[in-house]
């Protein structure tokens, strides 16, 4: 194992909390590459957050340890806490985000608290990778749906040398999800597309509280699929690490070619 270094500098966050078990293991993650690790969190669970800022209310900021930041806010906040005021006069080398208990994979990146801190991270600058472990079926039936964090602990460290050495473009944010076995049944890596869920994997429990009252819980149905391959939802089903780098500039550019040759035209 390469010995941590101090050069680089880390910038932790996640959607979970900061007392999460998944943040337990991203330090350790981190601390083998490097003796310079802050941790700024969620002080509660933000999960689904997607990207959203707190806007509305000040921002509360409470050091729980030394290097250890937890804030009253979303993991946006966090990340802009760290980079633009903690962190200013030396920002951070990477920004991780994670590790998350549960898959974020096909259109999960589009709620994941976890997948925007690392986006925020990426927006400001600074490469960012967000980090997820699959518990249970992921369109598949494997997994028993408790978190083998052994998983991303063994393979992080080694995974996020390899991309450093890489390097990867700005404005391209990499999506990490573990696969849902023992460290020892991973079969590789593999550099991945995002992949498409099944629309109707929706429900909304409708229920009547202890005074009648109408409420409604939404939830998530994991079904058995067989995702085409080369696909995040493929590699993870087939015990590999999949990663797959999302690029930040939502333009398709084949349908603004498209609009601009039929809206151009109509202009006088």
């Amino acid at each position: 194992m390469t010995k941590a270094t101090s050069k680089l500098r880390i910038l932790l966050t996640n959607d979970d909390g900061i007392a999460a078990p998944g943040m337990q293991v991203l330090e350790k993650i981190a601390g083998d590459l490097s003796d310079d690790v802050w941790v700024v969190a969620p002080e509660l669970d933000n999960s689904g957050a997607s990207h959203s800022l707190t806007l509305s209310e000040p921002l509360r900021m409470t050091e729980i340890g030394e290097r250890h930041y937890a804030v009253r806010g979303t993991p946006t906040d966090c990340v802009i806490m760290g980079l633009r005021f903690l962190l200013k006069d030396k920002v951070p080398d990477l920004v991780i985000s994670g590790v998350n208990r549960g898959q974020n994979l096909a259109d999960d990146i589009t709620y994941s608290g976890t997948v925007a801190g690392a986006i925020q991270g990426t927006l400001l600058g600074i490469p960012s990778i967000a980090m997820s472990l699959v518990t249970g079926p992921a369109m598949t039936d494997q997994g028993t749906g408790e978190p083998i964090w052994e998983t991303p602990m063994q393979h992080g460290g080694e995974l996020v040398r390899r991309l450093l050495k890489m390097g990867w473009p700005d404005g391209v944010v990499l999506n990490v999800n573990y696969p849902d076995c023992e460290p020892d049944a991973v079969k590789g890596m593999r550099a991945t597309v995002q992949g498409l869920r099944n629309p109707e994997l929706f429900r909304i429990d409708d229920r009547l509280d202890t005074r009648g009252k109408a409420y409604y819980w939404l939830g998530v149905e994991r079904r058995k699929a067989k995702p085409p391959k080369g696909t995040d939802l493929w590699a993870v089903g087939c015990k590999y690490i999949s990663v797959t780098p999302l690029c930040l500039d939502y333009t398709d550019e084949p349908t603004r070619e498209a609009f601009e040759t039929v809206l151009n035209g109509a202009q006088k």
